[in-house]
Formats: C-alpha cells, structure tokens, sequence
C-alpha cells in the first residue's frame, strides 16, 4: 500500500539553486551583447528569463500535484506522443536557423520539438514497459514496439538535424529498458548495431567531421574550426579558484559565441571560478542522487522508470553540455539543464522535475 510522503526537499534545493544561478549568469552573460545591440531594450534577456523562470515554476507547482501515475493512461500517453510527432514532422518544415530547422515559431515565442519528445518518450516507454513486464525478453512483444516509436521519434529529430538529442533520447530510451529487466544479449547487440550505424551517420555531415576533427586538436584552427572551443577553454583557465568577479568576464565580450545559451558554464568558470562551477555542478550530483533515491523507492514500476529517465534525461544534458564546456566532448547545441537561456528547454526541464518531484512525495509502505 502506497502511502503519500513530503516532497524530496534536496531536489527541490537543488532545482531552486539552478534557477537562481540562471537568472543572474544569464544576465551577466548577455550584458555584452545588450550593450552593442541599442535596438533592444536595458535588461532584455534578463527579463526574458525571468518571464520562463515564473512560468516554469508555476508549472512545476502544478505538475507536482498531479498524481503521476495519471500518465500512464492511454488517454494522456498516446496523445502526448502522437503530439509530439506532430510537432516533429511540423518543424521540418519551418524555416532555417543556422542550418537547421529545429524551431518554429508560435507568436512571439519559439518552440523546440525536440525537448518535448524527451518527456513524451520517457513516459510512452516506462507505461509501455510497466504492462509488458511479464514477457519483458520476448522482442516482438516488448521491445519491437518501444524499438519502432524511439527510432521514428530518433528519425525525425536526426532530420533537423540535431545529432545530440537524438543520442541523448536513444541513451534515455535504453536506460529505462536496461532497468526494466532486459536480457544482456538483446542490449549487447543492439550497441552493436547502432554504434556503427550512428558512427556513419557522425561521419556523413560535413559539418559534423569538421567538429570531431576540431575537438581531437582545437588549437590546429584557433580561429576557424576550433574557435569556439579554444575560446570556451581560455574562459574557464582564466577564471582560476575565485573566478573575476560577476560581470567582469572578458570572454563574452563578442568572444565567445552563445555566452548566455550553450557555452553559459564557461562564463560561470570565468567569473566565479572553481567555486562557483564547482557549486553547480554539485547541484547536478544532488539531483542525479536524490533522483536516483526516487527510483529506488517508488512504490510501482511504473514510477521507478519514469524517475530514472526524468533522472538520466537531466543528467545527460549536464554531462554532455559541462563535458563539451570543458572540452572532453565535440561541441553540441545540449543546452545547461535549469540554468541556459531558452524556453523550450527550461519548461521541459521544469516539467520533468516537476513529475520527479511527484513521484518522490510517494513511497511504499515498507520505507
């Protein structure tokens, strides 16, 4: 019998620290631009967080006292994903950004697809999962399905393109099958199969060997290929232990591309030093540990997936956004989970702790 307990108040802390670190390198990170820009007006991007902060917190509220365990029905499930391929297919055809057709527009407000499709297939395949149980190794009965909706969802996010999400989703999506009970044969040939495959995919964008290449030895190009990372790099160096100081970093003065968006760590390490990258990421290890604690004691299956992928779904996007920052990854569009510039991604990463935070106000009766 399941019994309601106190929300995980560390997660809470956790998500609130982010939020509150957002807003304030956000601000520090665009002044720059806000200064040579005079068309816009004094505390744009400053103000245009705080609007996705306060709407985003007023949906976490929400979301959080809604039973979680709602999702699962084929009347939120089905609709939701169905959605999202929606959205996915709609943005194939909306107009270019840098190369890319990852956005589209509703009013003044843009809309990123593929960060919804995280949530949609997290729950898709935790309630999927959670009724097939009984015959979890029967390919066909279990894993066919789940196989077919994550590589259409994989498919269409790779049409955009966006290379990251869309291994960022295949990890999530194996994560929760691995944890459901699967045999290690199906999982061994399955990275078997698509490691070369995603590594031939890797390779065919032009665009994508120059990054690889870029990585392996930024310095070869540090004006061309491996600008933005030799940048990134001379940031966090020059920010020492007690970092310059807020708004003193010297990088985002037309240095360093998307100060305020993907590169918003390397700002942090330049003006608040080891300290203050360091307090970030220990933020991280605190959700990802209080996280995991909600899969532990979940009181179904049902909830115990879909934590773990809430879970793997927040830290991936740290590692892979922190990694590239520091450059132990080729760059990536993966934005800062909570603390990055950008609407799609802060509601998206609200609305998954908001479930997370849910599922952790309930527990077995045994704990």
């Amino acid at each position: 019998m399941a019994r309601k307990l106190k929300t995980d108040k560390l997660l809470f802390l956790a998500t609130l620290v982010l939020l509150g670190c957002s807003v304030v390198m956000v601000y520090s990170a665009s002044s720059a631009e806000l200064a040579q820009d005079q068309r816009q007006v004094s505390y744009y991007y400053l103000l245009r967080q705080l609007m996705w902060v306060v709407f985003g917190c007023v949906l976490l509220a929400g979301v959080m006292k809604v039973d979680y365990r709602l999702l699962k029905k084929s009347t939120v499930m089905w609709p939701g994903l169905i959605l999202t391929g929606i959205a996915l297919v709609a943005v194939l055809f909306s107009e270019e950004v840098n190369g890319t057709t990852r956005w589209f527009n509703l009013g003044p407000f843009g809309v990123q697809p593929s960060e919804l499709a995280k949530i949609s297939i997290i729950i898709f395949t935790a309630a999927f999962l959670e009724k097939r149980m009984d015959r979890i190794n029967e390919p066909s009965y279990a894993l066919l399905p789940v196989g077919i909706v994550a590589g259409v969802v994989t498919g269409l996010i790779l049409l955009q393109p966006d290379f990251g999400t869309a291994v960022t989703v295949l990890v999530i999506v194996g994560a929760i099958v691995f944890t459901a009970g699967i045999s290690y044969r199906y999982i061994i040939s399955t990275v078997l199969f698509l490691l070369p495959t995603l590594a031939a995919i890797l390779w065919a964008a032009p665009y994508r060997r120059v990054r690889l290449l870029a990585f392996l030895d930024p310095f070869a190009d540090p004006t061309g290929a491996g600008y933005q990372l030799v940048q990134s790099l001379i940031a966090v160096g020059t920010g020492g232990v007690f970092g310059r100081g807020l708004m003193e970093g010297v990088q985002k003065l037309g240095y360093l591309p998307y100060p305020y968006t993907d590169f918003i760590y390397a700002v942090i390490a330049e003006e608040t030093g080891l300290i203050g990258s360091t307090i970030i990421l220990l933020c991280f290890v605190v959700v990802v540990w209080r996280g995991l604690h909600v899969t532990r004691h979940a009181p179904d299956r049902f909830g115990a997936l879909l934590a773990l992928g809430l879970t793997i779904m927040i830290a991936l996007q740290a590692y892979i956004n922190m990694s590239v920052v520091l450059g132990l990854l080729p760059t990536k569009g993966i934005p800062l989970p909570f603390v990055s510039s950008g609407g799609s991604s802060l509601l998206i990463s609200l609305l998954g702790m908001g479930i997370l935070l849910n599922v952790s106000q309930y527990a077995s009766a045994e704990t």
